[in-house]
């Protein structure tokens, strides 16, 4: 009997601890923004893993045209490999967030590891754009114990999102635009992809191609877009 508890519990805890690693809102390691204010027709843009000459450019312009802000969450990696695209995101006057270094899985990491992917992604961020990042997304989602005090230590709010579209599958300009159409709701961090976390030459060009729709559909939907800065505490 004592050892069937036993297995019980540990099952019980081995499942918990699977939702604070996997689970991108999860707070089991600690606050998580995962959307804004459900009383608000308000939108949160971001993008992950860039910068990347093959989206960046397309997508800084077309917000530009829209008025729309949007948060960048970089790979330090891939803005040693395109620092004038990271300061064009920054000279747009968009949030620019830490991604980690190397795009890596942190469910995997211990603390001195998960440190080093935070603050060599920070230090590239400032020592490229002079600012230093606010806000903190994991690759994927995934966390582990030790993300809470290393991202407290920088002084970053972690993020997670409302929904994805996995544009990073790549299925098409058009299949973007109709699947976060048919997602969006109030409040809602739109997850979507300016490059390739692994790859600083991946082609995000369909995400690229889908925004003008996106912001086009949310707009006539009633929805406004705003930066995610608002949601800081």
């Amino acid at each position: 009997m004592i050892g069937e508890l036993l297995s019980v519990g540990l099952a019980g805890t081995t499942a918990t601890l699977a939702v604070g690693a996997y689970a991108p809102n999860s707070r089991l390691f600690g606050p998580v923004i995962g959307r804004g204010p459900t009383t608000s027709r308000t939108l949160y843009l971001t993008f992950d893993d860039g910068p990347s000459s093959s989206a960046t450019p397309q997508i800084l312009d077309t917000l530009a045209r829209f008025e729309v802000p949007a948060t960048f969450f970089l790979v330090g990696a891939h803005v040693r490999h395109s620092p004038d695209i990271a300061r064009a995101i920054h000279a747009a006057g968009h949030e620019i967030g830490n991604h980690t270094d190397t795009h890596s899985k942190l469910h995997l990491k211990g603390p001195r590891a998960t440190a080093d992917e935070l603050w060599r992604a920070h230090e590239t961020i400032v020592g490229v754009v002079g600012q230093a990042p606010r806000l903190f997304r994991a690759p994927h989602g995934y966390k582990n114990p030790f993300l809470a005090h290393a991202a407290r230590d920088l002084g970053y709010h972690l993020v997670g999102w409302t929904f994805g579209v996995w544009d990073s599958d790549c299925p098409g300009a058009d299949t973007i635009r109709r699947r976060v159409l048919a997602k969006i709701r109030p409040g809602a961090i739109l997850l979507l992809h300016d490059g390739d976390g692994y790859d600083p030459h991946g082609d995000r060009s369909q995400t690229a191609d889908a925004l003008e729709g996106i912001i086009e559909d949310a707009r006539g939907r009633g929805f406004q877009f705003g930066p995610l800065a608002d949601l800081l505490a």
